[in-house]
């Protein structure tokens, strides 16, 4: 008999586990549609040729491709076959993937879509995605996105807004974070240094491991690389996260004799603006050293991690969140000069990091609902009614199903953490009242159905 299993890298999510799932994206949609955004979804499959070469090579390495239908092998080259060439075999019995991400598919849409919506065009999406990555701690084959972007304006106060959007979706669900900026105009003004265009590529690949593998780390890769003629840029860049203020980092790198170009003066320009739009909070930090891994990112980058003092001292589960802007991915599709800046939410670690911070403890011991239990059969009809007067009240009402014994029935409203049970025996059915049990503090109290749907309301 097969032993039941699941692809590595994917999860089953428990009822109890999608409750708490729900509330954050409840939380985040909410915040999501009050600044004027709609939602949107597009398939789980898009053509290969959409996905490729547009997140880098170690990118295009995660796509999961999916063979295509009948006898894939038909149409290959026996040469190909016989050689066991992986990857000139791949184009020939593959021509679909799974999405790696949601801004991908976004600007495909957009292109294929542009005479029918409104520019500026602001979307938020919540769907799965999939890469094919080695699973670890908070790092999952398939795994849920939610991306809030902009699509066909050019002014910073999108990105802003979209910083604002982070901000006001944490604090409701109350964890606490930073925020990190940078600008790709920043770092474009280091190519100078590096000489190359491959070895700026090369540079911003290994800077984007910083929080990884620490300066030392980075100063390894780079010698590693032949890169050795970036080491002292590097240091700058890390001397740099130790000072205080977001317009003194401006002011640093302004005055960097090794730092010049129109770049450079764009990228500090839009900086301050967007730190003036959003005021003075002290959530949000200006940091030289985020890169950004994406190779479509064209100006402001963005990067959020928890820094909640709930959290254990050994959590360590790297960025919740993160996005840029990116005024050259509709080109690829044919759509030119049309700009766009997102940002996503990931749910999964999201989720991770409020279960570790004990966030949802709090969460669980609100009502949770009302379990009605009949003593037996003559109490059922009144307790279904009753069921029903009180979902009617706006509340989550279920009635056990038969008769058992009332510990039996409690017990299930326990282990479901429900916040009351309305229990009818044959005194209430002959006073058409019921006994309400509080399950937290256990208290009971007798009354008619509008009595007890005022107490259950009264503890919310």
């Amino acid at each position: 008999m097969e032993k039941p299993s699941l692809p590595s890298g994917t999860r089953d999510f428990s009822p109890r586990v999608m409750q708490r799932r729900k509330y954050i994206t409840s939380v985040m949609e909410r915040v999501f549609v009050s600044h004027g955004f709609g939602a949107l979804e597009t398939p789980s499959l898009e053509n290969l040729r959409t996905l490729q070469g547009k997140y880098g090579n170690e990118g295009d390495q995660l796509l999961f491709k999916v063979l295509n239908s009948g006898d894939f092998l038909s149409k290959a080259d026996p040469a190909i076959l016989a050689a066991k060439d992986s990857k000139g075999l791949t184009p020939q019995i593959s021509d679909r993937g799974l999405r790696y991400d949601l801004t991908v598919p976004l600007a495909r849409f957009v292109v294929m879509n542009r005479n029918d919506i409104v520019f500026p065009f602001k979307r938020y999406q919540m769907q799965p995605v999939w890469r094919a990555d080695r699973p670890q701690k908070g790092r999952y084959r398939e795994f849920w996105q939610c991306d809030i972007d902009v699509v066909g304006a050019n002014s910073v106060v999108s990105e802003a807004e979209l910083v604002e959007m982070y901000l006001e979706v944490f604090a409701a669900l109350d964890l606490g974070v930073k925020i990190r900026i940078n600008h790709r105009g920043i770092l474009d003004a280091f190519l100078g240094v590096l000489e190359t265009v491959e070895n700026w590529n090369a540079f911003m690949i290994i800077i984007d491991k910083a929080d990884k593998i620490g300066f030392e780390g980075v100063s390894k890769e780079l010698e590693e690389k032949g890169l050795s003629m970036a080491l002292n840029a590097w240091k700058w860049l890390w001397d740099s996260k130790s000072v205080s203020g977001n317009a003194e980092k401006m002011l640093l790198a302004g005055g960097a004799d090794f730092l010049q170009g129109d770049a450079l003066n764009k990228g500090l320009g839009e900086l301050e603006k967007i730190f003036g739009l959003l005021g003075d909070s002290t959530h949000v930090v200006l940091d030289f050293t985020l890169a950004r891994g994406l190779s479509y990112y064209t100006g402001a980058v963005f990067e959020v991690e928890a820094t909640d003092g709930r959290l254990p001292a050994d959590f360590r589960l790297g960025s919740i969140g993160g996005g840029g802007r990116y005024d050259n991915l509709t080109g690829v599709f044919g759509l030119k000069d049309v700009s766009g800046v997102g940002v996503s939410f990931g749910l999964d670690r999201v989720y991770d990091t409020m279960e570790a911070a004990g966030l949802f403890d709090a969460m669980e011991q609100a009502v949770g609902g009302v379990l009605v239990c009949a003593m037996d059969t003559s109490c059922e009809v009144f307790g279904a009614g009753v069921a029903r007067a009180l979902r009617a009240h706006g509340f989550t009402v279920e009635m056990y199903p038969g008769t058992p014994k009332l510990k039996k029935q409690l017990d299930y409203a326990n282990d479901k953490k429900m916040g009351f049970a309305v229990i009818i025996g044959n005194e209430e059915l002959q006073a058409n009242k019921v006994a309400l049990k509080n399950l937290v503090s256990g208290e009971q109290v007798l009354g008619s159905v509008e009595e007890i749907a005022g107490v259950i309301a009264a503890s919310i």
